[in-house]
């Protein structure tokens, strides 16, 4: 299989999707920062069918780390992601360089107020600016018309929209299904930095998860249910609970009871690694 072209430019991005869109073709992104896993290529799939020309970008971006040490310690395997993307004829891989993005002078923060104060928000500050920047650049170098994002990352998928309706970028954002390993693990980069033993515990968190939302359709509570789930993820082996909230779908508001379409959220610890998972109630 042939490697898709990868591209360092934003020059050389746009010399092809100038070209593309001159045609009357309709342009898909999967945007992602490396260490692809078949989450991110079930995005790749879905661009290939709803889109004529498809880019999947490579960029780790450092403006969405709060912590210096999660930014080094962040897997890169280009090579590999260009190897799993063969199988899918995309158009371009394009692997930006810092100065593509954030060129000499750079002075501008894109920010999406109330979606972002809450959840990973309010653990992980300045972090949703740096997606929403990024994103917002990312999606008017690529000139995109669609956007492909999982749902397993649910509060920056809304982001995203809120962001392309606010500011009229003209990019539909295409939410997809949350990819599991089959003990129920949501997959994620990050995954790639568990231990052994700490692979073996991390299904805990959606198993917890899963009871709590059976008890929420059968009527119970987020704040009884919520300190049960806790208590159980704690005692598979983690070591922080950071959030596990009931939310509202649309505005991420907390509910004590799925009276309308609602997530159940959680980000959580288990040895140094911070997973997060979400299911629709």
């Amino acid at each position: 299989m042939t490697l898709p072209p990868i591209l360092r430019s934003k020059a050389a991005l746009q010399e092809k999707t100038q070209a593309w869109k001159m045609a009357g073709e309709v342009v898909g992104v999967v945007p992602t920062m490396g260490a692809l896993h078949d989450g991110h290529l079930s995005l790749v799939a879905a661009a290939k069918q709803a889109c004529d020309r498809v880019i999947v970008t490579i960029f780790v971006n450092p403006t969405q780390f709060n912590n210096p040490d999660d930014l080094e310690n962040y897997p890169r395997t280009e090579q590999d992601d260009a190897a799993k993307l063969a199988r899918f004829g995309i158009d371009a891989v394009y692997v930006p360089d810092v100065d593509q993005i954030y060129p000499a002078g750079f002075a501008t923060t894109v920010s999406v107020a109330g979606l972002t104060d809450v959840l990973c928000g309010a653990h992980r500050p300045g972090h949703f600016d740096g997606v929403a920047t990024v994103v917002t650049k990312l999606f008017r170098q690529t000139m995109a018309d669609k956007a492909f994002f999982g749902q397993k990352d649910f509060q920056q998928l809304q982001v995203v929209r809120r962001l392309s309706m606010d500011l009229d970028l003209g990019v539909d954002v295409v939410g997809c299904p949350t990819i599991r390993e089959e003990d129920g693990l949501a997959m994620s980069s990050r995954n790639l930095l568990l231990s052994d033993r700490a692979r073996v515990k991390a299904p805990a968190l959606n198993e917890a998860m899963e009871a709590m939302a059976e008890g929420l359709r059968a009527g119970g509570n987020a704040t009884d249910l919520g300190a049960a789930a806790r208590e159980r993820i704690l005692k598979a082996g983690f070591n922080e609970v950071e959030y596990l909230d009931l939310r509202a779908n649309d505005d991420l508001s907390l509910l004590e009871t799925p009276d309308r379409p609602a997530r159940l959220l959680a980000a959580a610890w288990l040895a140094g690694v911070r997973l997060i998972d979400n299911i629709a109630v």
